[in-house]
């Protein structure tokens, strides 16, 4: 049976991203703070951050979610309870953890429990424990196909969270070990190295199989569950959930708007132009991508052997728009910037569109090719731009 409502929910590792992926079409967004995130070179949220996205959130009508899914050992002296009854007086809308321990120091607090994916939930068994222990969510491991997870949703009377696109890892999910084993980063407590993305060489004892240059990876290739919404949604999934925390806000804006798109079609009847969605993919600086477990256990094809063919479109994000005045546009740039050239404008209000830059200032002195990221050009172009516009290069 299909959940009486649907959320997108995209991740957010700063303040800045938190607030382009709601305006980009996320229903709800999960953030790290500064304690107990399970990404330590993310920049995280301070308790001000928090409470500024949250303020954000809310006067959209959306909501926050706050990772605590770090786990814990005995060094790790911080005031657990002080930091959940903070993010309670902020108005945060759940936590997201996998520890019992949290779990239990919560009901002295009340907040929402989502199960994290550190768990690998993987039948309602676990759902329903879950349930009795005051969860309110349970978002399922990574490594279900679509019948196992509707068989979950009709035994289970608490929201399902599923994940649709992002990173996969080889083993299970939050269990695997080669990052501490290889760099002594642990992954489990914010600090993976992505160890089977790396390149290695195959040797039957001393004897190196393959030439130096050939190597493979264990990686797997991203998900991507564009195809499989209409089944996800009927299935009876509350909530569609986007990987990637570390990811840049180009990759937010085009993920989220093209699963909103997707999400709202299927929703309204409307006629579904997969073409149309798979082509505003590629703005994204994204891996190879795969169904995952979807269709059943993975095969050679959802794995990527060769890291030449690692990542697509990395580069293409010229820069995006901080602020307009009458006459001109202010943009942050990320790349290099051609005066004249023509670049394909994306905004939340609309579908890409081809622009060109007529003019580009520095300081008021006119530019005409500019390459220094994180600099604020003023510009002007054939078309009008918004706050939040992101420019492309043309593919």
């Amino acid at each position: 049976m299909r959940a009486k409502y649907i959320e997108l929910l995209a991740p957010a590792g700063d303040l800045d991203r938190l607030k382009a992926a709601l305006i980009y079409g996320a229903d709800a967004v999960y953030i790290g703070g500064k304690f107990l995130s399970l990404r330590s070179a993310a920049n995280n949220f301070t308790l001000e951050d928090i409470k500024e996205g949250v303020d954000f959130a809310h006067s959209l009508n959306k909501k926050v979610y706050v990772t605590c899914n770090m786990v814990l050992h005995k060094e790790d002296q911080i005031d657990v309870l002080g930091y959940l009854k903070s993010l309670k007086d902020i108005g945060v809308d759940a936590i997201i953890t996998s520890s019992m321990y949290i779990i239990k120091l919560n009901k002295e607090v009340g907040l929402d429990i989502h199960i994290s994916t550190q768990l690998s939930t993987l039948n309602s068994m676990a759902v329903s424990t879950y349930k009795e222990m005051g969860a309110t969510r349970v978002v399922l491991g990574r490594e279900l196909d679509l019948y196992e997870i509707k068989e979950i949703c009709d035994r289970s009377d608490v929201e399902i969270e599923v994940f649709i696109h992002g990173g996969m890892c080889s083993s299970y999910s939050g269990k695997c070990m080669l990052s501490n084993i290889m760099t002594d980063r642990d992954a489990n407590r914010g600090g993976c190295a992505h160890s089977c993305r790396w390149k290695y060489h195959l040797f039957d004892n001393e004897k190196q199989l393959f030439s130096n240059e050939d190597y493979f990876s264990m990686s797997s290739k991203d998900l991507c569950t564009l195809k499989e919404i209409p089944s996800l949604i009927e299935s009876g999934v509350t909530s569609l959930k986007i990987e990637g925390r570390m990811k840049s806000l180009n990759y937010l804006a085009f993920i989220v708007s093209t699963y909103r798109r997707c999400i709202d079609d299927y929703l309204n009847n409307n006629q579904m132009d997969f073409d149309s969605y798979f082509n505003n993919l590629i703005y994204a600086e994204n891996r190879l991508t795969s169904h995952g477990f979807m269709h059943g256990n993975v095969t050679v094809n959802e794995m990527l052997y060769d890291l030449d063919h690692d990542f697509t479109n990395a580069g293409n994000y010229i820069g995006i728009v901080r602020k307009v005045d009458e006459k001109y546009a202010y943009l942050e740039v990320k790349n290099k910037i051609i005066k004249n050239n023509q670049y394909y404008k994306y905004s939340p209000i609309g579908e890409l569109e081809k622009i060109t830059i007529l003019e580009m200032y520095l300081d008021d002195k006119e530019v005409d090719i500019y390459t220094v990221a994180g600099d604020i050009l003023k510009i002007k172009c054939d078309k009008p731009l918004h706050e939040y516009d992101i420019i492309n290069l043309i593919k």
